[in-house]
């Protein structure tokens, strides 16, 4: 399957000729086309010039070992072995490399989360999970947005959307989709008693108009007055926004803004983005119905994680992962499950992709 790279590598080279070409070089559009391209080819010619580099090497040992030398013969060996090995973690590589790439991978991120079963303990948790989601954001450097919340008195949250601004958000937090259950005794037991509550966690690729186009005829729009526990505007200004689109029959409401246009904005961004997710399911489903593969696209019913309080323990039930750091992982130290989700997801989508297996 290597020996087809040819026309890649030439393609790669092509791009490079392109590149600095002045006339190409003034025009930015076209220019910045080629420059993404050049990227995403640089991977994969880099890695396949150094798996020929190391085939030729291979060649050039298994000559040695026809020496008369016998140390000759032995370097030749010791080094085949390493070579081999080489070969082989290049061919992998290339094998990720050429999986077909999520076209959502780079996008922003809309993050909604839900207080589920477990009433106030539910909805404090949801608190939880939002904040450990923002910090893992905030030291990647990606900038956080509420478009939308409501909250509880005690600090809890029943239903919080928010945009996470950062190139790749989409490719590491999609993993994040599912049932989140909590265990633990609430601050309101007075008997000790661990009480399960659990939060329902929805990741969405942000989608552009580009990506959906929604006809304002298909749209409902009411405005009202803001609800909340005060502040300047609440109950005096029809900010509010609901927004309804009519053919599938979706809502989304935003009160968060004093302004009526930023909270039609935001409600817009919102409802796109869940139309490109709902558009997503359903090729997913025409295209497994025999048998429906799971990468990441958030299959909502089922629950993905437990955070248990009592033995400090999370645990990724998707994976069979249990990591006994639960307070650092709700600081926001995350990184260690989403690299395990990413490589088991790979390594299902690389099984799928061999040649002569099995297909759904």
């Amino acid at each position: 399957m290597f020996d087809k790279l040819t026309g890649v590598e030439d393609r790669f080279v092509a791009i490079e000729k392109k590149l600095s070409d002045p006339e190409i070089v003034k025009d930015q559009a076209v220019y910045q086309r080629y420059a993404r391209e050049h990227a995403e080819l640089s991977s994969i010619v880099s890695a396949y010039r150094s798996l020929l580099q190391t085939r030729d090497a291979i060649s050039e040992s298994q000559e040695l070992l026809e020496d008369g030398d016998p140390e000759i013969k032995a370097l030749a060996a010791e080094e085949l072995e390493k070579l081999t090995a080489e070969r082989e973690r290049l061919e992998q590589e290339l094998r990720t490399l050429l999986l077909p790439k999520d076209p959502n991978d780079s996008k922003n991120v809309i993050l909604e989360i839900r207080a589920g079963t477990g009433g106030e303990e539910a909805a404090l948790f949801a608190a939880d999970l939002f904040r450990m989601y923002s910090r893992y954001a905030e030291a990647r450097n990606w900038k956080v947005e509420t478009m939308a919340h409501h909250g509880t008195g005690v600090g809890g949250l029943k239903e919080i959307i928010a945009m996470i601004h950062g190139k790749g958000a989409y490719s590491v937090f999609k993993y994040e989709s599912g049932t989140h259950r909590v265990q633990r005794v609430p601050t309101t037991e007075t008997q000790g008693r661990i009480h399960t509550s659990a939060v329902t966690v929805a990741v969405l690729p942000e989608a552009e108009e580009v990506d959906i186009q929604v006809e304002p005829k298909d749209l409902k729009i009411d405005v009202y007055r803001s609800t909340g526990p005060g502040g300047q505007s609440v109950n005096t200004t029809d900010s509010a926004v609901r927004i309804t689109h009519l053919p599938t029959g979706l809502v989304v409401t935003c009160q968060d803004e004093k302004s009526q246009l930023k909270n039609k904005n935001k409600a817009m961004r919102v409802l796109r983005a869940r139309l490109l997710d709902q558009m997503i399911e359903e090729q997913t489903e025409k295209r497994s119905q025999a048998r429906k593969i799971q990468v990441g696209s958030g299959d909502r019913s089922g629950r993905i994680r437990t955070y248990n309080f009592p033995q400090g323990r999370v645990t990724d039930h998707r994976i069979g992962l249990t990591l006994y750091k639960l307070d650092s992982v709700l600081q926001g130290e995350i990184e260690e499950i989403i690299q395990e989700l990413a490589t088991h997801y790979q390594a299902q989508a690389l099984q799928n992709a061999e040649p002569g297996s099995r297909r759904g």
